[in-house]
């Protein structure tokens, strides 16, 4: 297995400075973001589609520092209905697929995206719980004349560049579970096309991520290693916890794209991202990666860092030495 680091944490520092970080955790690959909600602060995109010279440097900069790039990552929304966020998703994730092959890179991570829910809407429309014919009604017409033709593009896309696009099944996208990552497989026909393993999301939607990687087998391509706590308050909220506040214009607020933003999480939360192992422990991490294993021996594992009460580096200093604990038992306790 490849054990690295998703770069867009270390955003705040050059590349360079972001793999010395990396190297200084004993970790050995990154995952740069490539555009989507967050800028492609860690690769000069344009420059690499269209410049042999500007690959060969890029990718002296890891060779240098003994870091191998495993990955893109073009996280967004490409199939939101307003075009100043879904138009440019959509573009920054083919120019991710173009410039990952120009790389030699085979993987490029993004999210589903979630349309509108009829024609002519203006924001996305996340259908929960079916129960309903109208909830049907809003489906059909997403997967048939949204999800569809746009993922049939990429997948020829990634096949034409020798790319697979692995798709993190995260909530509020088309794709949040293992039965939607098979129907958009199946309606498309794809074939460079699989699952960004991110366990995150899965805990708290109440699945068990290493069951889901058996489920999907060599589906799963790519995965992040990312915690989540659920806590006591889970029992009153539910985990559908609405509970956000909106920032203003003078607060300090992440752009999602156009008017969006993110809001202000609950402080007594259902549930909160934390580091590996403040979660679930090294005994959970070392059977996800021999799941992982089991499907692709050479699979690349990025530690994701959003625990909000610890630092850049004092994150990601915990979870990769729950990571490393977990591959080291691994490896004690198999042989390989």
């Amino acid at each position: 297995m490849k054990l690295g680091v998703y770069t867009a944490v270390l955003h705040d520092r050059p590349l360079p400075e972001a793999l010395d970080v990396i190297a200084s955790l004993g970790l050995e690959a990154a995952e740069i973001n490539a555009g989507g909600f967050l800028p492609p602060v860690h690769i000069p995109i344009d420059d690499i589609i269209a410049s042999q010279s500007a690959r060969d440097s890029y990718l002296g900069i890891f060779e240098d520092k003994g870091i191998a790039l495993a990955g893109l990552n073009a996280n967004g929304n490409p199939l939101h209905p307003n075009p100043a966020i879904g138009d440019k998703h959509a573009n920054d994730l083919r120019r991710a697929i173009r410039a990952a092959g120009a790389l030699g890179q085979t993987r490029v991570v993004t999210m589903s995206g979630l349309p509108g829910g009829e024609a002519g809407s203006t924001v996305p429309n996340w259908v929960v719980n079916a129960w309903n014919s109208g909830a049907l009604d809003v489906l059909d017409y997403q997967w048939d004349q949204v999800v569809v033709p746009f993922w049939r593009e990429i997948d020829a896309l990634a096949a034409d560049h020798g790319v697979k696009v692995a798709i993190e099944m995260h909530p509020q996208n088309i794709v949040f579970s293992p039965p939607t990552l098979m129907e958009l497989v199946e309606r498309t026909g794809a074939t460079n096309v699989g699952a960004e393993l991110d366990p995150s999301h899965l805990f708290w939607q109440g699945m068990d991520p290493v069951a889901v990687v058996r489920y999907l087998g060599p589906l799963v391509l790519h995965a992040a290693a990312k915690d989540v706590r659920i806590n006591e308050n889970a029992k009153i909220y539910g985990v559908l916890d609405n509970r956000f506040r909106r920032l203003d214009s003078s607060e300090d607020r992440v752009s999602l794209g156009g008017h969006e933003y993110v809001n202000e999480w609950p402080t007594d939360s259902a549930w909160d991202f934390v580091a590996l192992g403040r979660g679930h422990g090294t005994d959970f991490w070392a059977e996800f990666i021999r799941a992982l294993h089991d499907v692709d021996p050479d699979m690349a594992v990025n530690i994701e860092h959003e625990d909000v009460s610890l630092g850049r580096i004092e994150g990601l200093q915990v979870a990769a030495d729950t990571l490393k604990r977990a591959a080291g038992s691994l490896v004690q306790g198999t042989g390989r």
